[in-house]
């Protein structure tokens, strides 16, 4: 167990956790330790493979484990997402975008273990980087949407539409800090929804790419 595979056991080990919090804790703590849980995971990404290359410590238990690792992690944000933005009132449907991503993660999981030895062929290239840190990227920005929904709704208890409406209009005392939250709630939720569909589309590419490079083994009998 050297330094990069236990960071990639701490991404494995975090990838639950992000979603389990909200099963044990209230909001906004549950909200705030999976924000902090998920980008702390989504670092060790590109650390773990990084000091591995630099240490010459790449060991079969870590590429086993980096993959699952990265899988997990995402799915499970994705899953946790799914279930709560509904709730939030954004008027944006993330279960579109989510439900192509989880199903090309599971296509080209179930191509990799067919191909068995021959799934070097599936090498990662540059544009499937780019697409795991969109897809993290949107997880971190869609996760802080339910922190601002929170505190605004926290602190605009008993408050009626007319002085809500005030204050964002800055005609009332804003003593509660409402004027910032309801924009960062709003552009949170629009660059969170615009960039996970930009992480699907680069994850359906990137899929298409991986059955291509299969398809001469995929044709022989």
């Amino acid at each position: 167990m050297n330094i990069p595979n236990t960071l990639t056991v701490f991404r494995l080990l975090a990838a639950p956790m992000v979603g389990l919090v909200f099963v044990f804790l209230p909001s906004p703590y549950a909200d705030w330790i999976a924000l902090i849980l998920f980008i702390l995971a989504a670092l060790t990404d590109y650390l773990d493979g990084f000091l591995a290359r630099r240490w010459k410590q790449i060991t079969n238990l870590g590429r086993m484990l980096d993959p699952i690792a990265d899988k997990a992690m995402v799915l499970i944000a994705l899953l946790v997402i799914a279930v709560r933005m509904p709730y939030l009132g954004t008027g944006y449907d993330v279960l579109p975008p989510i439900i192509l991503i989880v199903f090309r993660e599971v296509f080209v999981s179930g191509l990799r273990e067919f191909l068995g030895e021959k799934a070097g062929l599936l090498k990662v290239t540059w544009l499937a980087k780019w697409k795991t840190a969109s897809q993290m990227v949107a997880i971190s920005v869609l996760f802080s949407v339910s922190l601002f929904g929170h505190y605004f709704w926290a602190f605009s208890w008993g408050m009626d539409a007319e002085i809500i409406a005030g204050i964002l209009a800055g005609e009332i005392d804003d003593k509660f800090g409402l004027r910032w939250i309801i924009p960062a709630f709003d552009w949170s939720a629009t660059i969170g929804f615009w960039l996970l569909w930009v992480a699907a589309v680069l994850t359906l590419i990137t899929g298409f790419d991986y059955f291509r490079k299969s398809l001469p083994i995929l044709k022989e009998t």
